[in-house]
């Protein structure tokens, strides 16, 4: 399994590795598990802005609103700014613009073997909300970017954000208008008053709007029968009910996935470029840059989450904010973690991840076998719609437990996951090592036993 071109390549092992990428990569990998057991182990229905439906005891809420506000797609953004990170890793080679055609070979190869994988999760481990074959897609257009500035970077990489606010703001017009004419059409159908066509048109509108706020309206009523066969049949039913939410509600956004995917790992670029995600500012740099993006970052997306907890419908801040509060908070997390390397404490406590970045790409595919095929399976324990938020993230937080000790455990005797040396192998068109290597005692003295 070899192939001319790439004979002098091979994956970056040992001291050569960046410890603050693999620390970061492990914290992202086990984070976003939190995000993804609700739509695993409960109603997809919270999807639709309902997360008082499964339980809302004060832990409930607490928990919620922590995962919503600091953790809810900032783990995805982490992930996609080391993505752009990873490119300029792999590319060290070939900076220049006559670089060798090797690593560009060797990077498509790559990320073309990911949307593999990537496929091989929804369809095979049946997890509707795979993010690999979004980051494959996104990662085939970037090779050609990395000779750009920072700055440049930058300013492309903020055109997502800057498009979903310029397509939230007529949106939240439109809305704030409707809940402004609302209570009046109120008043006038109470009195027996003649509607306008223009008020006929919105009393409409706002009945939807109660309807779905209700019970989730059309797309509410699907996922109920969609979930009712999924979770009363066999294997065959249950799988067509997992790729039949992915064609349903993935599929149809997939585009605005790669697009926001591909953005973030331009500013990934760029702040590799800045030195900033690989540790090579100051501490005062890094203080200084956590609470420029916590602060902004944290307060809009709190407000987006009181906002989602209205018995009613209403105007959403989060149409404009969302995106560019993401990014905010996902840059913050890269701060912080520098930050906390540069302390004995901090270094102790992250370097347990370490092992768990090394080996992120098998834990991303344990994490949906234990919850898709185990906990929350029909053939499972019976916890599929049983559990709250609390006791939703009380399980993830049990897995990724575990996780963190089989990873580290696991590295004692093998180089890489199991799912990082199929990769690897198949990227580099040979078979990669599998087992860690044994030290090798310098000749005069005793190998210890």
């Amino acid at each position: 399994m070899t192939l001319e071109g790439v004979a002098q390549l091979a994956p970056v092992q040992g001291k050569a590795r960046i410890d603050i990428l693999d620390i970061l990569r492990g914290l992202a990998i086990l984070g976003i598990f939190f995000m993804n057991i609700p739509f695993e182990g409960q109603t997809a229905l919270v999807m639709l802005n309902h997360p008082q439906i499964i339980g809302w005891s004060p832990l409930d809420q607490w928990s919620w609103a922590f995962v919503d506000v600091a953790l809810e797609g900032t783990q995805r953004g982490v992930l996609e700014i080391l993505f752009g990170c990873g490119l300029m890793v792999l590319a060290a080679r070939a900076m220049r613009p006559d670089g060798p055609v090797a690593i560009a070979d060797l990077y498509w190869r790559r990320n073309l073997w990911l949307l593999g994988f990537g496929l091989l999760d929804i369809f095979i481990f049946l997890w509707t909300g795979d993010i690999l074959h979004i980051y494959a897609l996104a990662a085939l257009f970037l090779f050609p970017f990395r000779l750009l500035g920072p700055r440049v970077l930058l300013a492309l990489g903020s055109l997502f954000a800057l498009g979903m606010v310029v397509t939230g703001v007529p949106i939240y017009v439109e809305r704030a208008a409707l809940v402004a004419a609302a209570p009046v059409i109120e008043k006038k159908v109470a009195a027996h008053q003649p509607l306008t066509k223009d008020e006929q048109a919105k009393q409409k509108d706002w009945q939807k709007l109660l309807d779905r706020r209700a019970t989730g309206g059309e797309m509410g009523k699907k996922i109920r029968e969609m979930e009712k066969k999924g979770h009363a049949g066999g294997f065959l039913a249950y799988a067509a009910m997992n790729i039949g939410f992915y064609f349903e509600f993935m599929l149809p956004e997939l585009g605005l996935s790669i697009a926001e995917a591909f953005c973030m790992m331009l500013i990934g670029i760029a702040l590799w470029k800045w030195q900033v995600v690989q540790g090579g500012r100051s501490t005062r740099f890094y203080a200084i840059l956590m609470l420029c993006c916590y602060v902004p970052g944290m307060i809009a997306r709190a407000i987006g989450a009181h906002e989602m907890l209205s018995p009613v419908p209403i105007v959403h801040t989060a149409w404009i904010t969302q995106e560019p509060a993401r990014i905010l908070v996902s840059i913050g997390h890269v701060a912080l973690v520098n930050l906390a390397v540069r302390s004995a404490v901090g270094q102790a406590v992250l370097a347990l991840f370490k092992a768990a970045g090394r080996t992120a790409f098998s834990l991303y595919f344990l994490q949906q076998f234990l919850a898709i095929y185990i906990l929350f399976a029909p053939w499972g324990p019976g916890l599929f719609g049983k559990l709250s938020w609390s006791g939703l993230y009380g399980v993830a937080l049990a897995v990724l437990v575990f996780e963190v000790v089989l990873a580290n455990l696991w590295l004692r005797a093998f180089a890489m996951g199991p799912m990082e040396w199929a990769w690897r192998s198949l990227a580099y068109v040979r078979w990669q090592p599998f087992r860690r290597a044994r030290a090798v005692a310098p000749e005069g003295t005793l190998a210890a036993a």
